[in-house]
């Protein structure tokens, strides 16, 4: 059975859509539009309107080589206003064995322990290590004979506020949200390998206006952070330093932009405001302004790196990704900053039909968010819409009215099986026994219930 899904990258230079057929877990591409972002800022709505009017273009294009009229999409969301919390769930097993209902119990009770921020909305719930007894480090509990279940995850949210205007935008393009996917997040599905996975890597995406980093290990993403610096800023260091018009230190960026060689040639420039004249500028000062942006970048990056304490877990290195890094020499300078640490340029893979415009570091948020949906996310993953996502085949009923901020949830994960047992021994002795008067409550300090006071004339009666 084939399954048609859209994918919109909603970057802070180009909006991408892609829409392809999913058929058993093979993702097929059908067509593709881009537009030039507007409305978007270092990854935020600044301008619903216009953003609508981007996000429109790219899909109605998608649509007219696709021939598909598809309304609902999974969207990507920056990194730029999103946080990241852990937290830890516990629960009892009554049956001994687990199923993917008590899979779903645990991480859920693992996110209603978390302290969520009231102006923030929870986007993935991400497990990355399963204990069962006292065995820690199950990599899939699933049908396993156990007492107790615990679990750690990591909780990505983001600002409310953010994805409203997210949301906004998107509908008022004429699609409706299915899927919410952090940028970064979607990025590593679509470049890492099993390896990688196994092994723990980083995986930074440089965009146009913004730079992700996020942190594969343990089953899952582990960590996430923003710099908000991209290929856009080199452009205007670029026009800054040369006095040229931006679309021409575009073109310069471009065409001599290297992170290893610098040059002495001169080439001749227009002027900002006086587009008539001309201006010599030496090669060596475009290396030089390039070369510090994209140096200060990495550094700040490895910087996060350090501070995320997981930096002894990544064992595969760091993989680049993203329109920045086809800037020549970065994967040199990235290994030169990452000392002992492989470095590599990751580009999405893993789909059918891949355009050639798509075959492109660029692409690779987009591609992910297919391959997501494809089954392509975390083994475990509670998702925007609080539903438990999971690559099992059987499917288990009744999940959805495991909730956060379900009382009954908490109560149950926090109690013993002996309390559970003797409720049920109790509930059974009442339903086989007749009703004994003595048991019924008063209705109140001064009315009496009027059976027991029945009961107690009878008996002094007889």
């Amino acid at each position: 059975m084939s399954d048609t899904i859209l994918a919109i990258d909603i970057g802070s230079t180009k909006i991408c859509a892609i829409i392809a057929e999913i058929q058993d877990s093979e993702v097929t591409i059908q067509g593709h539009g881009i537009s030039k972002s507007q409305g978007v800022k270092k990854g935020a709505i600044t301008n619903i309107e216009l953003a609508s009017k981007s996000i429109k273009k790219a899909i109605n294009d998608a649509k007219r080589i696709a021939g598909s009229n598809i309304t609902s999409a999974t969207v990507s969301i920056s990194n730029a206003y999103a946080k990241s919390l852990n937290s830890t769930g516990i629960v009892n097993i009554p049956h001994k064995d687990i199923s993917i209902k008590e899979i779903n119990r645990v991480m859920q009770t693992a996110l209603y322990n978390a302290n969520v921020p009231t102006e923030y909305d929870v986007i993935h719930v991400l497990p990355y290590n399963f204990r069962v007894d006292d065995q820690d480090f199950i990599e899939d509990p699933f049908g396993m004979n156990a007492s107790r279940m615990e679990v750690d995850v990591n909780i990505i949210m983001t600002q409310k506020s953010n994805l409203s205007n997210l949301k906004k935008a998107v509908r008022s393009a004429g699609v409706e949200i299915d899927g919410i996917v952090l940028s970064g997040y979607a990025s590593a599905i679509a470049t890492m390998d099993e390896d990688e996975k196994e092994l723990g890597v980083a995986v930074i995406d440089m965009g146009g206006q913004t730079s992700n980093l996020v942190i594969h290990t343990g089953n899952s993403i582990r960590y996430n952070d923003f710099l908000g610096v991209g290929s856009n800023h080199i452009t205007n260091d670029l026009s800054m330093a040369l006095h040229t018009p931006l679309q021409i230190a575009e073109n310069v960026k471009v065409r001599h932009g290297s992170l290893i060689e610098s040059s002495n040639e001169v080439i001749e420039l227009p002027i900002i405001g006086d587009e008539e004249s001309r201006n010599g500028v030496s090669l060596e000062v475009v290396h030089s302004v390039i070369f510090s942006r994209v140096e200060e970048a990495l550094m700040i990056l490895s910087k996060s790196l350090e501070k995320s304490a997981l930096k002894e877990q990544i064992g595969a290195g760091i993989i680049l990704t993203g329109g920045m890094t086809k800037l020549k020499g970065m994967r040199e300078l990235a290994q030169a900053i990452f000392t002992g640490m492989p470095v590599r340029v990751g580009y999405p893979d893993n789909v059918n039909g891949l355009f050639d415009e798509l075959k492109d570091p660029a692409f690779s948020t987009v591609v992910g968010l297919l391959l997501y949906k494809a089954g392509g996310h975390t083994q475990y993953e509670i998702n925007f819409q609080q539903e438990l996502l999971h690559s099992k085949a059987m499917f288990e009923d009744n999940l959805n009215d495991i909730r956060i901020g379900h009382t009954s949830n908490t109560e149950e994960a926090q109690t013993t099986r002996g309390h559970k047992e003797e409720n049920e021994h109790k509930k059974e002795d009442q339903e086989g026994s007749d009703i004994s008067f003595d048991d019924l409550p008063d209705l109140g300090h001064e009315n009496k219930n009027p059976f027991k006071k029945l009961a107690s004339w009878a008996r002094q009666l007889f």
